[in-house]
């Protein structure tokens, strides 16, 4: 790394930086975090909107993952000097991440994620789940990568790989369609069994609050819903994605006019509120359920469930003691300028079943896991 002197004010000069192969596969954001230690993380995002960060000499964006040989030019940024150690990981969140680990091996740790824990921090939140691994294993916290995401309020499965060789590894797997994810959710409105619904998804920034639309602007997505059971017009809904766009489950639920219980973004309000007095729990029903990939390093099938929490099925026990009484739903809003009706060819719906017996809707995917899954390579 080449930099230049510092200057009078304290602030250090423009830095040119070579990535290694041990920093290869890293996201930008990820990576100013690590190298501008004390520099507010929205302050790292204006930067690299402004185009003052540059790789290989061209603008880049937050997600851009970083290649072997890549230089990136960092600006003159000044690193608060008093800001003090880390915040420190409470016993309780320790203790509770230490339950929810659910596979172990020498590459990979895979956790069940609580709802309301962010998987990064920033925003007012200074401690995400990667923050707290890297505090809880000091002697791994500059190898540990987050290889996926999920929303704050989603729960569930979520990777976390133990060297950065190994996750680009993993990410050529997910770019490949290697790994599969499956999730549960909560909702209200779906209509038949199945449905397949394919609507390109538009990201937008509203300040500082992130918003997902159906527009023609957008990248294709495609997301595949299933009933596994019925509690009146309210369902247990698995959904497979075929792509992993930011908040797609919950877009493309609103899309198909079934929106996600608890969701204060995209669902209902009136909805929410009336469902959070019958069940107790004002959560967002999405839960990452299961993982399913060839191990890249082992050549071995891994499978992995991740139980529901207890507010999700405690949800689950009240609604199957009656039918949902939930307000009536709204009429479908006209969509805005740019954004994509819902025509019936986005949202195909499986055949009816045979007559001759009532078919039942589907069976959730597997039990939870007895045990946690610990091979060690």
């Amino acid at each position: 790394m080449s930099q230049t002197p510092e200057s009078p004010s304290g602030s250090p000069g423009v830095s040119h930086v070579r990535i290694s192969d041990d920093r290869a596969g890293q996201r930008l954001d990820n990576f100013l975090m690590a190298t501008l230690k004390g520099v507010p993380k929205s302050r790292i995002y204006r930067i690299i909107r402004d185009g003052q960060v540059r790789v290989n000499g061209r603008r880049a964006k937050q997600t851009q993952r970083l290649e072997e040989g890549d230089e990136v030019r960092i600006p003159p940024v000044r690193v608060a000097s008093d800001s003090g150690p880390p915040p420190a990981v409470g016993q309780g969140l320790s203790e509770r991440l230490s339950r929810s680990l659910i596979h172990e091996d020498n590459w990979l740790y895979i956790y069940n994620k609580p709802a309301g824990l962010a998987v990064h921090g920033g925003s007012g939140i200074s401690l995400g789940l990667i923050e707290t691994l890297r505090a809880l294993y000091p002697a791994e916290a500059a190898s540990l990568e987050l290889v996926h995401r999920l929303d704050r309020d989603t729960s569930g499965a979520i990777m976390v790989a133990r060297h950065r060789a190994f996750l680009r590894r993993l990410q050529r797997l997910m770019q490949g369609g290697g790994v599969e994810k499956r999730y549960w959710l909560l909702c209200r409105g779906f209509k038949g069994t199945q449905k397949t619904i394919e609507a390109p998804l538009l990201k937008q920034t509203h300040g500082n609050e992130r918003v997902v639309r159906v527009s023609r602007e957008g990248k294709a997505s495609r997301t595949d819903f299933r009933v596994l059971e019925r509690f009146g017009d309210v369902a247990l809904v698995e959904a497979v994605l075929a792509t992993g766009r930011t908040h797609q489950i919950r877009v493309h639920a609103q899309f198909g006019g079934f929106p996600l219980l608890g969701d204060d973004k995209y669902g209902d309000a009136d909805v929410n509120s009336a469902l959070a007095e019958q069940v107790g729990s004002r959560r967002m029903f999405l839960h990452a359920r299961l993982l399913a990939l060839r191990h890249p390093e082992t050549g071995r099938e891994l499978r992995v469930e991740a139980p529901l929490d207890e507010a999700f099925e405690e949800a689950l026990v009240r609604l199957r003691g009656g039918p949902a009484a939930l307000p009536a739903s709204p009429p479908t809003p006209k969509p805005a300028s740019g954004e994509m009706q819902r025509p019936r060819a986005q949202v195909k719906k499986a055949a009816p079943p045979a007559r001759g017996g009532r078919k039942p809707a589907g069976k959730p995917t597997g039990k939870p896991p007895g045990r946690r899954s610990r091979s060690r390579g």
